[in-house]
């Protein structure tokens, strides 16, 4: 009547055993944060097998989703999902959330994602995807305006380089980027301000 939640592979059920030990301490002291893997943040798995294994596994549990949990063909999550990388990490996180409340002695964990991180989730998506991705996949409507974002880098590191040098005491001509003198810097403000 219901097909079971998949479960994560060998390698990953290894990495969640590692995050409960490192969680409880049960073998002495945790190791340090940032040398464990996170299921849940594909970028920090980054041994390829157990990336292998994640993605077959958010694979698996988008299937799963959209076979048990959609009824309305609008909350489907699109067979791109890995092409849009804001799906990727939520959909790491509420696979990961799910596995951990399945694992939990009673079911108010399981609840809890029934009621709040599945339903966010599909209306994140939703709002997210659109009409986009229905029958094929779209490209990213807002790539145009990144690209201009990151031309437009050099300028934003250029001011965030003025901001700091005048907190280090230094006047700086926002528009030119020169060096003032205290005196020289009061009297440009007032002229930005009184034009």
């Amino acid at each position: 009547m219901v097909r079971p939640f998949p479960l994560p592979g060998k390698q990953l059920t290894y990495v969640y055993e590692e995050l409960d030990m490192a969680a409880t301490a049960a073998r002495g002291p945790a190791p340090r944060p940032d040398a464990l893997y996170r299921p849940w943040d594909p970028p920090s798995c980054t041994d390829p097998v157990v990336r292998a294994e994640l993605w077959t596994w958010l694979d698996a549990v988008a299937d799963w989703l959209n076979t048990e949990y959609t009824w309305n063909a609008d909350a489907m999550i699109p067979t791109c999902w890995p092409h849009h990388p804001h799906m990727v990490h939520e959909l790491a996180v509420l696979a990961d959330q799910r596995y951990t409340a399945g694992l939990a002695y009673t079911s108010v964990p399981l609840e809890e994602w029934h009621r709040y991180a599945l339903p966010a989730f599909i209306n994140r998506m939703t709002e997210r995807i659109r009409s986009h991705c229905t029958e094929h996949h779209d490209d990213w409507p807002g790539k145009p305006r990144h690209t201009r974002a990151r031309v437009e880098t050099p300028d934003r590191l250029r001011r965030f380089g003025q901001d700091i040098a005048s907190i280090n005491g230094e006047h700086v001509d926002h528009d030119t980027g020169e060096l003032l003198d205290p005196i020289t810097a009061t009297e440009h403000a007032w002229k930005s301000l009184c034009p």
